[in-house]
């Protein structure tokens, strides 16, 4: 069953130099946009086990939608934040909120996710955000192919439709639900390769 955005509540970045900034969401089939409280919880973990300092830290937003979990990153000041985004209306809605911040360090490409993974050759990660369309088995899709992106010790926010799974690679952190949606972040330990 596919959800829409029809009626969502608004949205707002949370945190840092872009905090309380609405993010509009676009009438998109599937977008579900992470609610304020549980981006503020992931960001909350992430300022725990990163002692506060983003500045370093290259982001990838695999499934942007609206955008709230990577321009919340970028707004922590991330160096970099890479957005995907298939929908054309959605990522048009991301190119116009990130040029009316002035969002320098957000980087916007329109495709498919499974494609623009296999296609980042050089590039490693220290934060991946996976929120992908639910019912469509894309986590068994990507995750043989996140070791390839990720840095060392790297970590990797999951929403899902159940609870969470992961490989052998991949440790659970922290997790919890928020109503039909599992969330939690995942630790990529590199030895494992």
């Amino acid at each position: 069953m596919k959800k829409t955005n029809t009626g969502a509540k608004p949205i707002r970045i949370v945190a840092g130099q872009y905090r309380r900034t609405p993010i509009p969401v676009p009438d998109v089939p599937s977008l579900r946009p992470t609610p304020d409280r549980v981006r503020e919880t992931l960001f909350n973990w992430l300022t725990h086990l990163w002692d506060g300092h983003y500045a370093d830290k290259r982001v990838l937003d695999l499934f942007a939608g609206s955008g709230a979990l990577g321009f919340e990153a970028a707004s922590r000041g991330a160096t970099q934040v890479q957005m995907v985004e298939s929908d054309r209306k959605a990522a048009t809605a991301l190119r116009a909120l990130r040029d009316k911040l002035k969002a320098d360090a957000v980087r916007i490409h329109v495709g498919d996710a499974l494609q623009a993974v296999q296609r980042m050759d050089a590039s490693r990660f220290e934060l991946i955000l996976l929120d992908p369309p639910f019912n469509q088995e894309w986590l068994p899709r990507l995750w043989p192919l996140l070791p390839g992106i990720l840095a060392e010790d790297a970590l990797v926010y999951v929403e899902s439709e159940a609870p969470l799974d992961p490989p052998g690679e991949f440790e659970i952190l922290r997790q919890d639900r928020a109503g039909a949606v599992h969330y939690g972040l995942l630790q990529f330990a590199a030895s494992q390769k």
